[in-house]
């Protein structure tokens, strides 16, 4: 059976020198009326029989990146699809805002309604607590600058270009406090409910400065939240004391943790963990960012952190730290996150976390 043509991209024109408001098509060898091989005819049948018969990951063209998309009362979304699951970015307020199974409505990444459709305040803290929501980046450790979050960190537009691997690419401005520019790549997974985020700090100008890739996705108030416990833990409890430790929110499993979100007063829980899961009435969300051993990490050595946030704005915080190193002129430093949906089914919240976490 001959594979199908994979489906049309559509990127942003002005990035590929073409007239707005005529899509291009990146379907290669495909034009309209008539059917032409650039290659010999030997060639074309080895292709397609390496194709009908290998058992590997599905060709890149099947995750299609669209530009230029209402969502949410913004005009300018970029959407990246693969037939699975969706991602949307929005770049005018620097997020990717969500992460959902394709043909839903929603996801579990949390979005906050009072900001939607907006353009970017000067403090989107002081605007509406809980800013924009969706997936961005800090540096850590918080104590580097407080609070609210820095310039172009937390309060920039993004510029945003799409690569021939079908990948977006989300820049930032130079950051007038730390004179570091940040760099997110964000694909999808040709067939699998999987999307990576690589996040990139580069040091452009300035004096040296210690900091590490901070990641923040707030989501939605789940059923529960899973930390795994790493085998020889410096943390008797599992978890940094650092925030205090949640009593009523918090329990101790086999090998792991479970949180859930109160009402009244935020807690927050850390170890030395590479993966994170987040359990809701529809899906689950796993995320995973390797841990570097030896290296410095911020927070008495946490590389993953939950947060939960109470009433009346309802969203958690599934965190991944990197190592602290710092930063000279030239100098680049990147943390990658893989996140995993799946869809819940019946057994427990643990149960199904602990399945997630054997993939």
């Amino acid at each position: 059976m001959f594979p199908p043509w994979p489906p049309l991209e559509f990127r942003r024109p002005e990035a590929e020198g073409v007239t707005p408001g005529k899509p291009r098509s990146q379907a290669v060898g495909r034009t309209p009326g008539r059917c032409s091989f650039p290659f010999p005819w030997w060639a074309v049948l080895a292709g397609l029989a390496w194709a009908g018969c290998s058992s590997g990951a599905l060709p890149a063209s099947r995750v299609r990146v669209v530009t230029q998309q209402t969502y949410r009362g913004w005009q300018e979304a970029v959407m990246l699809h693969n037939g699975t699951v969706e991602a949307v970015v929005v770049p005018s307020v620097g997020r990717v805002l969500q992460f959902r199974f394709a043909g839903e409505t929603d996801g579990p990444f949390w979005e906050n309604e009072q900001l939607a459709g907006q353009a970017l305040p000067a403090q989107p803290w002081e605007a509406a607590h809980g800013s924009f929501g969706g997936d961005k980046t800090w540096p850590a450790p918080q104590s580097l600058w407080n609070w609210p979050p820095p310039d172009v960190f937390d309060a920039a537009p993004l510029a945003f270009r799409v690569t021939a691997d079908h990948a977006v690419v989300l820049t930032s401005p130079v950051s007038p406090r730390f004179g570091v520019r940040t760099e997110r790549r964000l694909t999808l997974d040709p067939r699998e409910p999987v999307m990576r985020i690589e996040t990139t700090y580069e040091k452009v100008s300035g004096e040296p400065v210690a900091m590490g890739v901070w990641v923040i996705t707030q989501a939605k108030d789940p059923e529960a939240m899973f930390l795994p416990v790493p085998s020889g833990s410096k943390f008797p409890t599992g978890t940094t004391t650092l925030w205090g430790v949640p009593t009523n929110q918090l329990s101790r499993l086999d090998g792991m943790l479970r949180l859930t979100r109160a009402r009244q007063g935020s807690h927050k829980i850390g170890n030395e963990a590479e993966s994170l899961v987040w359990v809701g009435a529809k899906e689950l969300l796993r995320v995973d960012s390797p841990r570097v051993p030896g290296a410095n990490y911020p927070d008495e050595g946490c590389s993953a952190e939950i947060y939960t946030n109470p009433d009346p704005v309802p969203y958690v915080e599934l965190e991944t730290l990197g190592p602290v190193q710092t930063l000279r002129v030239g100098d680049r430093l990147s943390a990658t996150n893989t996140y995993r949906l799946a869809k819940r089914t019946a057994g427990t919240a643990e149960a199904q976390a602990r399945a997630l976490l054997a993939r």
